[in-house]
Order: C-alpha cells, then sequence, then structure tokens
C-alpha cells in the first residue's frame, strides 16, 4: 500500500511496517503495524540516502513524486539530483538508485543511517535489529552495495567494540561488546541500519591493509554508483529469518539449500567434520574412521601443493585432481563427503603465476621507475620515488618486479638517490636479465604467509578455478581462509564478496544446493552464500582451554545474525581424554554447534580408547542432530564448568548423566623422619553413594621430567585405602572406573591390571576425605594430579 501525505510527502506499508519519507527526503517513521509501535528514533538525522562529493556529505533538501515507481531526491550543493526507484514487494520494500545528475563527480552514495530505538540484539553482519517482538532490517540486493558505513577508504569492514551502557565511564566488563562489521550497529540511544556504494571511476591512493600508500586502480565494471539497491523490512522477531528467505528468492540473491532445505534453516549446516590429513595410501582408513565417529564430512587440512592454480600434494594426489575425484567418489559410497581447506587468494612463490615468469596481475602496491640502466648483477638498484617501496608493514618478502623478474631487496635508502639496497636478483626462480633506464617497476603485495596476492581479474581466474575444481572432482566443503587476500585489491569487503560469488555462480547447480562453505572473516552480501562460521582454533590449549572465551563469544554472534552454531576447530592428539571429549560434545549440544575435529590415522590407531572415542562422538552427534536434547537440557550442556556423560538407551534414547569432578593436587614433600609423607583433601559429592572414580597423573613443571611416585596410597574417608604397588613414573594415569583400577601410559594404552585387596572404596553424599600417601621424587617440581567423578541420575534423550 502506498498513501500520499501531501504533494512530496508519502508512507510505504507492508504487511507489518510502516515506512515514512517526509517532503525533504527523510524518514519520519518505522512504525511496527502489528504491536502498534514506532522504532525511528527521534531527534536523530534519516536521510533516506545521501551523497558524498569531494569527502563532503551532502544531504537531501527536497523530495518530489509518490513512489509510483519513482521518486527524485534533490541537493542544493552542487545541484543534484537522485532517481530513486521504489517497489513495495508486501514483505518488504526495495530502493534503487536509477540515475544521480553529475554521477561522476560523486564519491559514493550512502543508504541512511536509518535511526531505530531498538538495542537489544545487532546483527550486524545480517543487518538485522530486533527486539523480543519486532524487528528491523535492511539487505544489499547486489555485490556492489555493500553493507556497512563508508568508515575506511579501503571498504575493509571494521571490528570493534561497543560498551551497551553508553557509558564508558559506567561500563561494566559484561557491558563490553565485539562486532564483526557494522551493516547493522548499536549506537548510545538504538541503533542504526546502513549500506553504502562506492563510485570507482578513478585511480586512487588510500591507505590499504597496513600501507600508508597504496595503489587501487579504477574499477568500472559494475556501473558505479548506478543500480545501488537495498531492501528495507520489518517484522516479528520470530519470522526475521523466513523473511530474509523469501527477500533472497524475490531478489534473485544466492540462496543455497542443502539436500533440498535452505541452509540457514538446515539442521546439516551445523554438521561436525573430521580433519585429517589423507592420500592415496590412506584413504580407505581415513572413511572408516569417519564413519565410526558418525561423522559425513572428511575435510583435508592442507592438500595444496601450491595455491593459485591450485595444484594437488604430488606424493597424496598423483594424478593431481583426477586423484581427488577418485577419493571423492570412494567416500560417497560411504556416505561420506569430502572437503578441502585452502587460503583463497594466496598465491604460494612456487605456483606457476610466480615462476619462472611472474602474472601481469600480480597484486602491486604501486609503481615507479627505475632511474639507469642495469645489468643482471646489479644488486643496488635506484628508484625514483620510493612511496610504495618503504612501507615496511605487512611487506614479508619485500619484493619488486620488472618485466619478467622478481627482485628481492632489504631497505629503501634514507635519503636520496632511492635506492633499493642489497638485491636478490632472479628471486623465485624467475630469470635475471638487464634492464633500462625509465623501466616501469612496481612493489609487489604480499601477506605474512609468505605468499603473494592477486589483482582484481586474478583473483577472479583463481576463484573459477576453484569452481571448476569442485565441479571436476565433486567435493562438498570447503572454507575460505584467507579471504583477507583479497583487500589486495583495494576493493575491501567488495573484492572479498566478489571473489565468494564467483566461485558460487562458477559452481555446477547440481552442486550449489550441496556444498558447505565458510570463512575466516563475514561479510553482509556473503552472509547470502556462506554455510556458517566456523571460528575457534586448537592449537593453543587443551580441548578446554584452547579460546574457549572467544568460541564462547562466537556463539552470540552467530545467534544476533541469525546463523548456524559452530565451536570451531579441536585438535585431538595420543594424550586426548574421552572426559575432554566429551566436555566437548556437550558444549556442541548445549549450543546446537557443530565443530572440526582435526586428528590423524596414526593419533586413532595409538590411542588406546581411539574406538571408545570415535563410538562417543557418534552417539553425542547422532542426538544432537536428531534434535533429542530439550531446551531446559541444552542449558545446562552450555555451562563449560559442568560435565555430563551420554550413554545409549535404546533406538533414538539416550540416557545423559551429570557428572561432578574435582581435581587435587599432591606436590614433593620434604618431612621429618618418621613423618607421614601425605596429604588431605576434601570433596563434596552432591550425588548418592557410588564407588570411587579417578583419574591420576604424575607430571613435571617441564616436559620429559624423572618425576616418580613410590608406595603410593589412597585412603577415603580415613578407613578404606587403595596401595598402588611398584612406582609410578612421569606421565603415566592410574585410571579408576568404579569396577577395577589400571595403569596406563600417556596415550591411554593399558600398562597394566592394578590387583586389588578389597573392593573399590565407596564415595558417599556429601563431604569425603581423600588422603594421598607416598613419596612423590624428581626435579622439575613434580606434582600428582587426581581427578575425582562422581556420576548423578541420568534423564532420558529422546524418544
Amino acid at each position: 500500500m502506498l498513501t500520499c501525505l501531501s504533494q512530496a510527502q508519502v508512507k510505504l506499508e507492508t504487511k507489518t511496517l510502516l515506512f515514512s519519507v517526509n517532503e525533504k527526503g527523510f524518514l519520519t517513521s518505522l512504525f511496527d503495524k502489528t504491536n502498534q509501535k514506532e522504532y525511528l528514533l527521534p531527534g536523530q538525522s534519516a536521510p533516506l540516502l545521501q551523497l558524498r562529493v569531494n569527502g563532503k556529505f551532502i544531504l537531501p533538501v527536497k523530495m518530489e513524486g509518490n513512489a509510483r515507481p519513482m521518486i527524485q531526491l534533490h541537493f542544493a550543493e552542487m545541484d543534484l539530483t537522485a532517481k530513486i526507484k521504489v517497489e513495495n514487494k508486501q514483505d518488504y520494500l526495495t530502493f534503487e538508485l536509477i540515475d544521480v545528475t553529475k554521477n561522476g563527480n560523486i564519491d559514493l552514495v550512502l543508504w541512511g543511517p536509518y535511526p531505530t530505538t531498538i538495542r537489544e540484539s545487532i546483527g550486524e553482519t545480517v543487518g538485522v535489529v530486533h527486539n523480543e517482538n519486532f524487528g528491523i532490517g535492511i539487505q544489499a540486493l547486489n555485490l556492489k552495495t555493500l553493507g556497512g558505513y563508508p568508515t575506511n577508504e579501503d571498504d575493509m569492514d571494521p571490528s570493534y567494540d561497543i560498551f551497551k551502557s553508553g557509558n564508558i565511564v559506567d561500563m561494566k566488563p559484561e557491558d563490553k561488546m565485539s562486532f564483526r562489521g557494522q551493516t547493522a550497529k548499536l549506537t548510545e540511544k538504538g541503533s542504526v541500519l546502513q549500506a553504502y556504494c562506492r563510485n570507482r571511476n578513478t585511480d586512487r591512493v588510500i591507505p590499504v591493509w597496513e600501507h600508508d600508500k597504496y595503489l587501487v586502480p579504477a574499477y568500472k565494471k559494475d556501473g558505479g554508483i548506478k543500480g545501488t539497491k537495498i531492501a528495507l523490512f520489518g517484522t516479528s522477531s520470530s519470522t526475521l529469518l523466513t523473511a530474509i528467505g523469501k527477500i533472497e528468492l524475490k531478489e534473485n540473491l544466492p540462496h543455497p539449500v542443502i539436500d533440498g532445505e535452505w541452509g540457514k534453516q538446515s539442521a546439516a549446516a551445523t554438521s561436525s567434520y573430521l580433519i585429517m590429513n589423507f592420500g592415496e595410501k590412506n584413504i580407505d582408513t581415513a572413511i572408516s574412521i569417519c564413519k565410526k565417529a558418525g561423522l559425513h564430512y572428511l575435510y583435508h587440512g592442507g592438500p595444496f601443493e601450491t595455491w593459485g592454480h591450485f595444484k594437488l600434494q604430488q606424493n597424496e594426489f598423483p594424478a593431481n585432481w583426477a586423484s581427488l575425484k577418485q577419493f571423492v567418489q570412494k567416500a560417497g559410497k560411504e556416505d561420506i563427503k569430502v572437503g578441502v581447506h585452502t587460503l583463497s587468494n594466496f598465491i604460494t612463490t612456487n605456483d606457476p603465476y610466480v615462476t619462472p615468469v611472474p602474472d601481469k596481475r600480480l597484486a602491486k602496491v604501486g609503481y615507479s621507475v627505475i632511474e639507469s640502466a642495469i645489468d643482471e648483477k646489479v644488486t643496488q638498484i635506484v628508484i625514483r620515488s620510493p612511496d610504495f617501496f618503504n612501507q615496511m608493514k605487512n611487506n614479508s618478502l619485500r619484493s619488486v618486479v620488472i618485466g619478467n623478474e622478481i627482485i628481492r631487496y632489504r631497505i629503501v635508502s634514507a635519503t636520496a638517490p632511492w635506492t633499493l639496497v642489497d638485491c636478490i636478483r632472479g628471486s623465485f626462480g624467475t630469470k635475471a636479465t638487464a634492464h633500462h633506464r625509465g623501466d616501469s617497476i612496481a612493489k609487489l603485495m604480499d601477506q605474512g604467509y609468505k605468499v603473494f596476492l592477486a589483482d582484481d581479474a586474478l583473483q577472479e581466474e583463481m576463484a573459477v578455478t576453484l569452481a571448476n575444481l569442485f565441479n571436476e572432482t565433486g567435493l562438498r566443503q570447503i572454507s575460505f581462509d584467507g579471504l583477507e587476500g583479497c583487500w589486495a585489491s583495494g576493493m575491501g569487503q567488495y573484492a572479498r564478496q566478489k571473489f565468494v560469488k564467483t566461485w558460487y555462480d562458477h559452481l555446477q547447480p547440481e552442486l550449489k544446493g550441496k556444498v558447505i562453505n565458510d570463512a575466516s572473516n563475514p561479510g553482509h552480501y556473503f552472509w547470502h552464500i556462506f554455510t556458517r562460521m566456523n571460528w575457534g582454533e586448537p592449537w593453543y590449549a587443551g580441548f578446554r582451554e584452547s579460546q574457549t572465551q572467544y568460541r564462547l563469544k562466537n556463539q552470540e554472534y552467530f545467534q544476533r545474525n541469525l546463523m548456524p552454531h559452530m565451536l570451531g576447530w579441536f585438535s585431538m592428539n595420543k594424550q586426548t581424554s574421552l572426559e575432554d571429549l566429551e566436555w566437548l560434545l556437550a558444549r556442541a549440544a548445549g549450543f546446537d554447534a557443530g565443530f572440526g575435529l582435526s586428528t590423524g590415522t596414526q593419533v586413532i590407531r595409538d590411542h588406546g580408547m581411539g574406538e571408545t572415542v570415535l563410538a562417543t562422538i557418534k552417539e553425542w552427534e547422532t542426538a544432537r542432530l536428531s534434535g533429542a536434547f530439550t531446551e531446559t537440557q541444552k542449558k545446562g550442556l552450555r555451562d563449560i564448568t559442568r560435565e555430563f556423560h551420554l550413554e545409549k538407551a535404546g533406538n533414538n534414547s539416550w540416557n545423559l548423566v551429570p557428572v561432578d569432578h574435582a581435581i587435587f593436587k599432591y606436590e614433593k614433600k620434604i618431612t621429618q623422619p618418621g613423618e607421614p609423607v601425605a596429604t588431605s583433601f576434601e570433596y563434596k559429592n552432591p550425588y548418592k553413594d557410588q564407588p570411587l572414580q579417578f583419574i591420576i597423573k604424575l607430571q613435571s613443571a617441564k616436559p620429559n621430567g624423572n618425576a616418580k611416585w613410590d608406595n603410593a596410597t589412597i585412603e577415603i574417608n580415613n578407613y578404606a585405602a587403595i596401595q598402588i604397588p611398584g612406582t609410578i613414573t612421569e606421565q603415566q594415569l592410574i585410571v579408576c572406573n568404579g569396577k577395577s583400577i589400571n595403569l596406563l601410559n600417556s596415550q591411554w594404552q593399558l600398562i597394566s591390571d592394578i590387583p586389588l585387596t578389597g573392593p573399590i572404596p565407596v564415595i558417599g553424599n556429601g563431604s569425603n576425605t581423600i588422603r594421598l600417601e607416598g613419596t612423590v621424587e624428581g626435579d622439575q617440581s613434580p606434582v600428582v594430579h587426581m581427578e575425582v567423578r562422581t556420576m548423578g541420575e541420568g534423564e532420558v534423550v529422546g524418544k
């Protein structure tokens, strides 16, 4: 519905939102029709569209037309007029910039910002804000329309912290929120929705990626600011995701499905996966391990010998892509999908784009010329200007290109004549040759992984190559790690989204609804393409410690951005405990989040509980993906301080058992002659009386210590004792499961059974005294770690 309020004042009504614009081209209402509530923040400027000319924003002063289907905004400064096509799609409104007079002089156009009173949930990436009742959103309807605000001239979408209190002086730690992007942004009194489109019709020298001066070439293929287009919508909070799905379908945005269901609503979008290097010699073992774990995705963490042309490792894939296709087909017969990890548009120095003849489309920071002729042996090269060459941040390869030769240099001289000092000629397999005075020299852009990067044309070719890899082999999963490499074009999030969209557009139609993809950094338009984001690295500590708070913060991000949940990567080695694994699996069930488990065939083979580990993953993930857990159960499972154990109870049913645990430390002691070498601890068992269960490990402060524990005794409540004969040495484990006691090595492999002289002592409900006795010896401050575990009453999960 459209109503004329005056000669140039209009209101547009969808099924749920009333949207009004006054005679000057400013919003006057964002009205929730269902709940009869106004959400436009009063006292804030709210232009439908503003222009930036020569770095200065200018606002409209007059609107003409009744939006059937056009309106015109007039800007007094420079006498500019913008013609906007308006369409009411009943569920949402669209606004498209058809033309602007003198548009060649305009830097960019900005939709909004549109201020709202909502601050409860801010979906900074997806472009939605909502409270418990109602939400309002913005959607960019083409690639060149960027979600957010032009904070950076290179169009990098900033990450930032905001304090919800609006008052930094009075802020509390829990008020601090970290955001990735600003299509929707929290403000002191509410929030804003915003998008923009840049005019890229001329070359620019701007700051890019830690370079103060960077030459960004003109880009004219997209028609500039003409055609920038957005959708605005408002709906109940419970139907926000459905509303975006409708916009995707009606506006021809990417709308990938998984097995016929939209990816953003599919349980399969959170599928966990096994990260394992595989190849000709172990593909069968890898598939078998994946099946035993009940997982359906097998993911190679580093299959490529080169990035650029994406040549696979020769020893694992002797026939290159044909070998991978064979492995994909073999896995497919077992209902296993195969994926690969790559660094997007990073280009390794051994790739044909670099050697022996460098591609002309390698990304460049900028240019100069050489001031004198040089032969192939000269190592000091004088250039006319140092501007693009003496920027040493994010300059890991220190490489220039002249003709077909790549040259590395140590530094640029501090004064004229500007000289590249200590050059290495013919670097990366290129050929050292003579060059003439006045020849062009370009500083190559690189990245800290010791790789080169691509300009826009080359990155588009690489995206097509990646799509061809999927088309030819049938791959079904990818993580676009390193998408920041697209920043080398100087077009920031625009280039990043173009790379992924090019890949997506070149997939065979039957693959578009089957390939799961995620990435290292998100984006507004990219939201429509990616299946999920999956952040969290496992390399810094164990399951419970490696980036734990970061992973939990990510769940908040996923929730407010209407995205499937993931917990990131976890690394399983030969020392990983079943208890740590169940800690992870409980969190996955609680957040309904998948994860990547990085391990190896040898790890599983050598782990003393390898088969049990795989079976445990299968039960938890089967229960999670079947929707077995109630919301109340999930709430408890999200608490990282709590432990759980899951047991199969029948077909599609499980027993969820709460676990209490406490860790005690018994250290080396110096005592008086005859004094007992013992320490007592108090443990409060919240559950019923039960046989003692524990895990004991002897460990020094530094690796490879010589710790030992002689005459070990474990006494419970001053009456029942367990004697451990012999000597317990460094990294050995004593494990009691309530029925027996075993001595294991650090890989959970059985060394021997420990004989018992009586029954396993009982841990009673309430307070218990645990006394450890024996002589602890060794350098590096050896410590006995004892973890006591008790089990509560289980509750049924599933049918």
